[in-house]
């Protein structure tokens, strides 16, 4: 199962336009991904602000998505949560609808401990059919799943990858070590992919495909044809605007980005506030060198 989780994969925006979900933008956003190399789209994930989104937002924004997919590339919904049952519930959802396959944030704010983990991943495991990536960002979540949870729970079927956060290779490559070959480890830091990647990781989920899928996409099929010099070189072309991406807590600077590319409307939600002046034009610098805009 985890094989269909590899490669470039699109932590996709969620386009509002007056408050509400612009659901022609995100068909949209969808076609520019599909056509410029990716190979799976994730929506209702961190950058997808899937915190602010109501249940039938969630919802809606995944019906959307499996629909303009039409089954030609994978979709992993997000559907992690900090409540053991509102994150099953979205998590029959997805598979209710046809996702390929559920990506679980460890729970937030509640600070469980690894034992609580485990049962939260194990619980949802059990009771949905549906393959699971877990998701591991301790800077978002203060708690860090360790590598030897992961390890117990790759031993459940339906447990096949999770998206690491952390930003450390030796985590990184002690999950790789502890894990079964099959299970997909992938990078969740754009700065970290081409390292990941080295070390056995299967591929990223990105903020800057967003902008640039068809440069991230360029990096992962070039490592896999094992042209590591030109996924090298994509590494450092890709490496400003990595970093113009976190300018500002994502998705923040990637959503004002894509309505510089005429894509979206350039809305975010409360608590969410638009970029500074300072970073704004940060970020414009960045795209014109890169012919993004």
């Amino acid at each position: 199962m985890s094989t269909r989780f590899k490669g470039a994969m699109v932590a996709i925006v969620t386009p509002f336009r007056n408050d509400k979900v612009d659901e022609k933008a995100l068909k949209e956003l969808i076609e520019f991904q599909i056509n410029n190399g990716t190979d799976v789209i994730v929506p209702c994930g961190t950058t997808g602000e899937s915190a602010t989104l109501s249940h039938s937002e969630h919802e809606r924004v995944l019906e959307i998505t499996i629909e303009a997919v039409g089954g030609r590339i994978p979709v992993l919904a997000g559907t992690g949560s900090n409540s053991t049952e509102e994150a099953l519930k979205l998590t029959r959802h997805a598979r209710k609808v046809g996702a390929d396959g559920a990506l679980l944030i460890t729970p937030y704010y509640n600070k469980p401990t690894q034992e609580g983990l485990f049962q939260h991943f194990q619980k949802i495991a059990v009771e949905v059919d549906i393959p699971i990536i877990l998701y591991n960002v301790p800077g978002r979540t203060s708690v860090n799943m360790a590598p030897e949870t992961v390890a117990r729970l790759a031993e459940l079927k339906n447990i096949v990858g999770i998206k690491e956060a952390t930003g450390s290779l030796q985590q990184v490559s002690e999950t790789i070590h502890l894990c079964p070959n099959d299970f997909a480890v992938i990078s969740g830091d754009d700065f970290t992919t081409l390292p990941l990647l080295a070390v056995g990781g299967k591929g990223v989920i990105s903020v800057t495909a967003n902008i640039a899928p068809a440069e991230v996409s360029g990096l992962v099929d070039a490592f896999e044809a094992g042209n590591y010099p030109r996924a090298r070189e994509l590494h450092f072309k890709l490496w400003p605007l990595n970093n113009a991406m976190f300018l500002e807590t994502n998705p923040i600077p990637v959503k004002i980005a894509l309505s510089l590319m005429k894509k979206i409307a350039p809305e975010l939600r409360l608590p969410l506030a638009p970029m500074s002046e300072t970073n704004l034009k940060k970020l414009k610098q960045v795209l014109k060198e890169h012919k993004i805009i």
